[in-house]
């Protein structure tokens, strides 16, 4: 047998080699993954997480802004919005299409729901890209986001194939026209990953917007390379952190006085602007502010308007208010004596006249009559006699010129005219020179106050609305004490002269119930030119004044602009706002028109723990009306707290265990049915403004249960209508 004889096989030598070495390399990568867990720098269980981990996010609320009551002002609310499919893709089933059929018909219809025009919503269902496609669906901007349940119900029972909701946020202004100015307004915006964020866009919504912004959280899960939930996977939860709530000093039922009030008069008279404010002097709280023209924060609707606090950020010539205090300038400089005489109708400084607003005077009169009459004159006189340098420390003193530092953003600061000697006459009777609303007010404080200054402020606490917690508090902030108190209460009395006085220029706005010490104002419009606007319905007049005189509870400032008069005097409009307004918020915060002239303060104290019986008794004796929460003996809370000063009359709520016995609610405010509700813990539905008409639940009554208790208010205005009518109409006032 013939011995084969071995050949070498370079090919399946080369083949062995080459395999051999994938192999070796394929083993080797596989040791490599199994050792470290890693790729190119990655850890492959990241890479898989990545590939079938899920997540869907939670949508936080945007914070609530609470006046100070803890009534809503601006809330997210639930909406819908419109989303549109278009592609024929959708329908698996002709009979039952789930896309647009006849856009035409849709376009149709939804134009009579959402405000967009028939042809854009058309044009937005039949559109197509670059390259001939539909879209799978279609949305409509604005237009198609913060749909109510009322009108998407609507548009559903049209059944429109293809038209579809969902669910979404809108911030909600429950009060419509409600101090929009500043409160301001947020919106919906998308951002750029497609999802949309509320944003606040003017006012305390833009000036807090951090505050109030929430952060979304997240739910993650698992799934299969088909998007199927994985079972047994774990979900991780990150709750969503809603905004912070915001509480304000604003008081929603003297707001409303206050709106009421100017929408009356701007339907009236028409004015070119307004602007209001309403103040506790003791604390530079601000209660109430507002200007027309205005707009509804949820459609911005509005005309001729400014996008800005006139309040705040604009400044005006403020006329015969300013002569306030450069009169108490003079008193506390010593050189003020009512009863001295000077001539009034013209004063000379070089070549320019000063003139009192009836070219002519009343001949020599004392500077009382001349403060009453608003004498130009008078106040140039007494200029000389203060001295140029003293009065314009005093007006430092004041806060004129510079920032009040209210909180709020973009405030003005107005300037002092004094480079020339007219300037600095022309100052102490408001002209030339410019101020800020807020200035005024802030100002006023001081006499209101016994000569302390408080500082104006709108933001009360800015609380965390998951765990309670005060994030930020304000305190009341005294800017100083640019007059004694004796000069404040000499400033006070003859300013209630100006009402009184048989020539005082005040009349219209003497007030039934409450003695109103203040000061008019008739200021002329500057034209930019160096040159000033004349005639009777081209000035703007306002007035700046307190209540009651003796205890001054609220301070208030009004201006209109260009007021189209028909014959009415000029101070008219501006009382027809002053007048309701104060009027009413003095009854509402109980200031009883029977102590007004002898206000009596008495104290209380902690009475926790004590007997309900004997505190009742004496608290009686001193004058407070005590309302027992319970029927136990002894005191487990009360409200106010003490210890505290109290006006005589006014309700102390004393909580104990056991049954709760219903009180008879008639007239007392909405601010003492909140504090019974709160320290009763039971439910009660308040309807209405201003005071208690009636109560669905008899007084007397033991509430065994937890049905609802309905209490109805009635506004002032309907209540004491006959004390609101305008007084006569009296002088041509200044």
């Amino acid at each position: 047998m013939k011995k084969k004889r071995f050949r070498f096989q370079w090919g399946a030598f080369l083949l062995l080699i080459f395999y051999g070495g994938l192999f070796f390399l394929l083993f080797s990568r596989m040791f490599m993954l199994q050792a470290t867990g890693e790729v190119e720098g990655q850890e492959l269980a990241a890479r898989a997480a990545a590939k079938y981990s899920k997540e869907s996010a939670i949508t936080a609320s945007r914070g609530k802004i609470y006046d100070t009551n803890g009534q809503v002002i601006a809330e997210d609310t639930l909406s819908y919005r419109l989303i549109v499919v278009v592609n024929e893709k959708a329908t698996t089933d002709a009979k039952n299409p789930r896309h647009v059929v006849n856009a035409e018909k849709t376009a149709k219809i939804l134009a009579d729901y959402i405000p967009m025009d028939e042809d854009k919503i058309y044009k937005q269902l039949t559109r197509v890209n670059d390259k001939g496609e539909k879209p799978y669906q279609v949305e409509f901007g604005s237009a198609g986001r913060g749909i109510s349940h009322e009108t998407m119900t609507k548009i559903k029972a049209e059944k429109l194939p293809g038209v579809l909701f969902v669910n979404d946020l809108k911030r909600y202004y429950p009060n419509g026209i409600f101090a929009s100015h500043l409160i301001g307004f947020a919106l919906k915006e998308e951002n750029k990953d497609g999802t949309f964020t509320t944003k606040g866009k003017m006012g305390l919504e833009l000036t807090y917007n951090k505050e109030l912004t929430g952060k979304d959280g997240k739910v993650e899960y698992e799934t299969d390379a088909f998007s199927y939930l994985l079972p047994n996977s774990e979900k991780m939860v990150t709750p969503a952190k809603d905004g912070d709530d915001i509480y304000l000093t604003l008081d929603k039922t003297i707001q409303s006085f206050l709106e009421e009030s100017m929408t009356e008069v701007e339907k009236e008279y028409n004015p070119e602007s307004m602007t209001a404010i309403v103040a506790d002097p003791k604390t530079g709280k601000i209660l109430a502010m507002s200007q027309r023209p205005t707009f509804h924060p949820d459609t911005r609707d509005g005309d001729n308007m400014k996008w800005l606090n006139e309040a705040i950020e604009e400044t005006i010539e403020p006329g015969s208010t300013m002569k306030t205090f450069t009169l108490a300038s003079a008193i506390d400089t010593g050189v003020w004596d009512p009863n001295a005489w000077y001539p009034s109708g013209q004063y000379r400084v070089h070549d320019r006249v000063i003139n009192d607003y009836n070219k002519v005077g009343w001949g020599y009169i004392t500077y009382l009559q001349g403060f009453q009459r608003s004498s130009n004159t008078a106040m140039a006189h007494l200029l000389k006699l203060i001295g140029e340098d003293v009065f314009f420390d005093y007006l430092d003193r004041f806060g004129f010129g510079k920032k009040t530092g209210i909180d709020l953003p973009n405030e003005a600061t107005g300037t002092l005219l004094s480079n020339y000697p007219v300037e600095r006459v022309t100052t102490t009777f408001g002209q030339g020179s410019t101020v800020t609303p807020i200035q005024l007010i802030q100002a006023l404080t001081a006499i209101a106050n016994n000569g302390k200054m408080m500082q104006p402020y709108v933001i009360d606490r800015i609380v965390d609305p998951l765990t309670g917690k005060t994030i930020k508090k304000h305190e009341p902030v005294v800017k100083g004490q640019p007059v004694s108190a004796d000069t404040a209460k000499q400033v006070k009395e003859i300013l209630a002269s100006t009402l009184t006085a048989k020539d005082g220029t005040a009349k219209d706005f003497i007030l039934n119930d409450y003695e109103v010490a203040g000061k008019t104002g008739t200021a002329q419009i500057p034209l930019g030119n160096g040159r000033y606007s004349w005639g009777s319905n081209e000035f703007l007049y306002s007035f700046l004044g307190m209540a009651p005189v003796d205890n001054p509870q609220l301070i208030m400032y009004v201006s209109v602009k260009r007021p189209k008069l028909k014959g009415d005097a000029g101070s008219i409009p501006v009382s027809k706002i002053f007048n309701p307004v104060m009027l009413n918020s003095l009854k509402y915060l109980n200031v009883n028109p029977e102590d007004v002239k002898h206000v009596d303060d008495t104290s209380i104290q902690d009475y926790t723990g004590q007997s309900a019986e004997a505190i009742q008794v004496e608290l009686a004796n001193d004058g407070l009306q005590p309302v027992i929460v319970g029927s136990g003996s002894k005191i487990i809370d009360q409200y106010p707290k003490g210890p505290q000063k109290l006006v005589k009359g006014n309700l102390v709520f004393l909580k104990t265990e056991g049954d709760i016995t219903l009180p008879d609610f008639t007239n007392w405010s909405l601010r003492n049915v909140l504090a019974f509700k709160s320290m009763a813990n039971l439910e009660i539905e308040v309807v209405g403004e201003g005071f208690v008409a009636s109560q669905s639940v008899s007084a007397g009554t033991v509430i065994s249960d937890s049905s609802p208790i309905v209490v109805k208010l009635k506004t002032p205005a309907e209540s004491f209508k006959q004390d609101v009518e305008t007084p006569p109409e009296g002088e041509t006032t200044e």
